[in-house]
């Protein structure tokens, strides 16, 4: 872009980009409104996991805030349908039980089979509230040899989520993480499905917020 002089220095770009996040996210918390953002049912089995997304400092050096040393969780949630993949993520503050749950019981319907890990916050609670829930001992084995589940396809969605947000350095801030996140949401709930593709969607959120 700033080869064809669309944009004339890398400070512009930024700004373009920040503008384009907050327009994918506010078209996100709208779909949230009408639609509830609810996965899952009889054909889609949902994955479930936390991960970190702690700002790394290149070379260990720079100024991090006090509020941003610590570990920031975020917890994720992955529709499974046929070659379809859905993801909800979440910044958390803890990964404790009344963090996660409320959220699981939010955005997944009940009957829905849960695949995780034997984190103690899920233990116990998710099958007493209607759930399938199926875990996988990853001390053990990556996929558990009675029941067949695993989690890779988090896995696997994990490490494209964070090789994304820290290219673009999108964890520096808590504000700016939860940006990122958002649109990794819109991308793949609304971009990928639009008939037009992402950028056709795009577009569409575009004259929609910003009508001539």
């Amino acid at each position: 872009m700033m080869q064809d002089r669309i944009a004339r220095s890398s400070k512009t770009l930024s700004r373009m980009a920040k503008v384009l996040r907050k327009i994918c996210t506010k078209a996100m918390k709208e779909y949230q409104k009408r639609r509830r953002q609810q996965m899952g049912g009889q054909q889609e089995f949902v994955v479930i996991d936390e991960s970190n997304f702690r700002h790394k400092r290149k070379y260990g050096r720079g100024r991090a805030s006090t509020t941003w040393r610590r570990r920031k969780w975020v917890f994720g949630m992955l529709g499974v349908k046929h070659n379809l993949r859905r993801p909800i993520l979440r910044l958390v503050t803890r990964r404790s039980r009344n963090n996660l749950i409320p959220i699981i019981v939010k955005h997944v319907r009940p009957g829905t089979i849960l695949i995780s890990d034997e984190w103690r916050a899920y233990r116990g609670v998710l099958a007493n509230m209607g759930y399938r829930h199926f875990t996988v001992n990853h001390s053990h084995w990556f996929v558990d040899p009675n029941t067949g589940a695993h989690s890779q396809h988090l896995e696997r969605a994990w490490l494209s989520y964070k090789t994304r947000v820290w290219r673009l350095r999108g964890n520096r801030t808590e504000k700016m993480l939860k940006e990122h996140l958002a649109l990794i949401e819109w991308t793949n709930w609304l971009g990928e499905r639009h008939r037009r593709g992402v950028l056709g969607r795009l577009f569409r959120d575009i004259y929609h917020q910003f009508p001539v």
